[in-house]
């Protein structure tokens, strides 16, 4: 990076390396996600004990939503949006200023968001851990792949109300040059990826450009499979295009549905209904595609009533395999300026901004959800513990989700539906 020694640490993977902590002039703390971001902010007070003297920066999509907060904790550069640019010149400042926190400036002088398009490079992965060490695609014959990530494009078109990245890029995406792309995942294939995900918001923003990036990843590397997350707008609006992902090595296409309630669809501004969404379901099962809806189930609007709804869907149209257990448990984050603040019923609802948290809190008006969110967040840690299939932890999610509605339910029939040995899935399912 711009001639600087940068070690590079992945604390899901490695220990921290105190003497390289120690030798840091800046430490620069990546923040994709709202997880990532919470244990970030434990490992902050750590690090500036190890070495009070170096300069703080956090970077990333959450960085920018949460400054006042890390501000506190004594992070001194946030960084959002395109960050590389930003990252490059705060190291060259501090070169030229002797490193370390002295002196500060303030305001700092790289933008907190820039949306400025970049010379994109490609990735340096060196001091990684191994890519075997990390996510696999598991397929119906029981092989295990070795899964890659890299992406095509950053930010979206859309403005989801409920979204996270609407905050920073606020309708605006920029695309990877397609050779950087490649030459990322040729790095990976040789490091022994036989999967790679691409981690785009929606793959299908630039359709083009997405479409012409598999094709020569297929022509280069015809063995090599990968998932994509497309809205189901754009699956809907693209269809002629699915066969092309299916003829080229996706195994499976990710789908934000959040909800198969109309109205609450509607509140989050997705573009899309329950209608939609059986009709892109429909479109897969006659292509011999997968589609990996997930959902946030727990909302404002969420009665017992319409999550047995979604389940009843679900099991209806088999597709208890396609959805990780977890999605079935999620409950609505309000982030720092969220556009779901927009709506009157949330701004009324939602207790002050909890900085630890990262989150409005808010509490459903019917106890009974609360409650009933607990409980299936209880049964799912439980079963994904006990390695349990699915099915089974889909039989005693359908249980609470009955008895919450103050329902008898027959599950007998769960029990002789296919094996999920016919879906391909990563072992670590994608979720914040």
């Amino acid at each position: 990076m711009g001639g600087h020694r940068v070690v590079s640490l992945d604390l899901s993977r490695h220990a921290l390396d105190e003497p390289a902590i120690q030798a840091a002039g800046l430490i620069a703390i990546y923040l994709p996600m709202h997880t990532a971001t919470r244990l970030a902010a434990q490992l902050v007070p750590t690090l500036r004990k190890v070495n009070p003297g170096a300069h703080v920066c956090c970077y990333g999509l959450y960085a920018p939503m949460n400054v006042e907060y890390l501000r506190t904790l004594g992070v001194s550069t946030i960084l959002g949006g395109e960050f590389e640019d930003g990252l490059v010149q705060l190291a060259e400042r501090l070169s030229q200023n002797g490193n370390g926190n002295r002196p500060v400036v303030t305001p700092q002088p790289e933008s907190i968001i820039s949306l400025d398009r970049q010379k994109f490079i490609r990735p340096n992965r060196q001091g990684l851990p191994l890519l075997a060490k990390y996510a696999h695609v598991i397929l119906p014959s029981g092989e295990h792949r070795v899964a890659g990530y890299t992406e095509a494009s950053r930010g979206c078109k859309h403005l989801c109300r409920h979204c996270p990245i609407v905050p920073v890029y606020n309708g605006i995406f920029r695309v990877v040059d397609r050779e950087v792309v490649l030459e990322d995942i040729r790095q990976q294939v040789a490091a022994g990826a036989g999967h790679i995900t691409f981690g785009d918001p929606d793959f299908f923003n630039g359709v083009g450009h997405a479409l012409a990036l598999v094709e020569a990843l297929h022509r280069e590397f015809p063995r090599v499979t990968y998932d994509v997350t497309i809205k189901i707008e754009h699956l809907r609006k693209h269809r002629k295009h699915l066969a092309t992902l299916r003829d080229t090595g996706c195994l499976f296409v990710t789908s934000a549905v959040e909800s198969l309630d109309n109205d609450v669809l509607a509140k989050l501004d997705k573009g899309h209904t329950q209608e939609d969404f059986l009709e892109v379901h429909r479109m897969f099962r006659e292509l011999g595609m997968v589609l990996h809806p997930t959902f946030v189930p727990f909302t404002p609007w969420t009665t017992p009533a319409s999550y047995l709804g979604l389940l009843s869907v679900l099991r209806e149209n088999d597709l208890i395999e396609n959805v990780a257990p977890i999605q079935l448990a999620i409950r609505l984050l309000i982030p720092g300026g969220s556009r779901l603040l927009e709506l009157r019923e949330v701004h009324h609802l939602v207790s002050p901004f909890d900085p630890e948290a990262l989150v409005y809190p808010w509490r459903h008006p019917d106890p009974r959800v609360d409650a009933l969110c607990e409980e299936i967040q209880r049964i799912v840690a439980a079963g994904e513990k006990q390695k349990r299939s699915r099915r089974a932890i889909f039989d005693g999610i359908l249980q609470a989700a009955h008895k919450a509605a103050g329902l008898d339910g027959d599950f007998t029939s769960l029990r002789i539906l296919p094996s999920r040995a016919t879906i391909p899935f990563l072992n670590e399912p994608w979720y914040c």
